[in-house]
């Protein structure tokens, strides 16, 4: 662990400090390349925005670029460590949205005293953007920021934290489910953490179709149920009406735990306690809920998945945000609306049942072979046909669900 310690922080250090920098698309070569760039050719592009603004997309970058913004509020598995120390988070998300997806994204950490002072300061500065992609605010706060600059802002903003893990973790579900012989409808979901990923999760599961009354959701205090008077309003959607109080009571039987908490939560007698051919995503990182050794020692029925890259079954966000960001910029979608996260959830889930290229199994030398199956419910971020598949879907969804700018696709968009 020592040794991973110090290759992280030399990464980060050498061979410049940081992981991005910015590189120029036009010739700054001869006087008249300053001249076009700058003054007195930088007034034609100048007026043509000032007459008509959706020229920025014709004459600027605005269109490939995604502000990576947080307050350091709940950094990773970290806390709340402040803005800055947030830094080095935002930058790797801006690594990823230019290796995945080819999108130019900027890191920005705000300062603020209140909640409404985050929102006024990000929204002052969106129309510089093409997309806002918030990362690491702490729950409740972050359920109000998103709803209020979703409101405030004529570009698509999207919490990763919720979303991200609820695209993928539903697309995984989904397909876990149909391999163990369940119906979504019918299954019984124990959610271990009730913060932003959590909620958003099974929110996403339920407009999915799993049933709110068979979801109970626990946090520090024990199940969500409908006679405590301490929850907020998020926590309350999922209040259960129910006399089941810890997790013993309600893993008894259960088809799936999700856990979205912290380490070694669930023990080796509540995982005997589920339901036969059991669902267990343990996303807790680096340590997850349980570990899979463990469980898997325990039953041999069960499918498996942690956020973690060195088990299978990795539910990791970046099998869906750069391509949600790409999807919904080249169509100039005004928002990210649950359509368009549905299809990413389907495009996830079909792309798993496909066969796997040899580029991907190039791509992790230590596994020998992929197909849909209970180690194999999602596909692997390295996997070529993630850009396409699932920015097209997010893409045609903002068309027909109204919000793009954009209309059609062009036949071969990505091909």
């Amino acid at each position: 662990m020592a040794d991973l310690r110090q290759q992280a922080l030399d990464y980060h250090e050498f061979p410049v400090p940081g992981k991005m920098a910015v590189c120029l698309t036009k010739p700054a070569e001869t006087s008249m390349d300053l001249a076009l760039a700058y003054s007195p050719g930088v007034a034609e592009p100048v007026r043509e925005i000032a007459s008509n603004p959706a020229d920025a997309y014709r004459y600027t970058a605005k269109g490939n670029t995604v502000a990576v913004i947080s307050n350091g509020t709940a950094i990773l598995g970290l806390g709340n460590l402040g803005p800055l120390a947030s830094k080095p988070v935002m930058e790797g998300k801006a690594l990823l949205f230019k290796h995945f997806a080819n999108i130019d994204a900027t890191d920005i950490q705000v300062k603020h005293r209140t909640t409404e002072e985050f929102i006024n300061t990000v929204e002052a500065i969106a129309d510089t953007f093409g997309g806002i992609n918030l990362e690491d605010i702490k729950a409740p706060e972050c359920f109000e920021i998103e709803r209020e600059l979703i409101e405030r802002c004529a570009i698509p903003v999207f919490h990763d934290d919720q979303h991200g893990t609820a695209i993928v973790t539903a697309a995984g579900m989904i397909n876990a489910l149909e391999i163990q012989g369940k119906s979504i409808d019918k299954a019984v979901f124990v959610c271990m953490g009730a913060g932003a990923a959590a909620i958003a999760c099974m929110t996403m599961l339920v407009k999915c179709g799993a049933q709110r009354e068979n979801v109970y959701m626990l946090d520090r205090k024990g199940v969500i149920h409908t006679r405590r008077d301490d929850l907020n309003e998020y926590k309350a959607l999922f209040a259960n009406n129910t006399d089941k109080r810890t997790l013993q009571d309600v893993i008894k039987g259960a088809d799936v735990f999700l856990g979205l908490s912290g380490p070694d939560v669930l023990g080796a007698d509540d995982v005997l306690l589920m339901a036969d051919n059991p669902v267990i995503f343990a996303c807790s990182n680096p340590d997850p809920e349980i570990k899979p050794e463990l469980a898997h020692d325990i039953r041999k029925d069960i499918i498996m998945g942690t956020g973690r890259s060195d088990y299978p079954n990795q539910v990791n966000n970046v099998l869906c945000f750069p391509f949600i960001f790409r999807g919904a910029l080249d169509v100039r979608a005004s928002r990210i609306n649950d359509e368009m996260k549905i299809a990413a959830v389907h495009a996830l889930a079909d792309l798993a049942k496909e066969p796997v290229p040899a580029s991907v199994l190039a791509a992790y030398p230590n596994v020998s072979s992929l197909s849909f199956g209970p180690e194999y419910v999602l596909p692997k971020p390295m996997d070529p046909r993630l850009l396409p598949r699932v920015a097209r879907a997010v893409a045609q969804a903002a068309i027909d669900s109204g919000v793009a700018a954009i209309d059609p696709l062009p036949e071969n968009y990505l091909a």
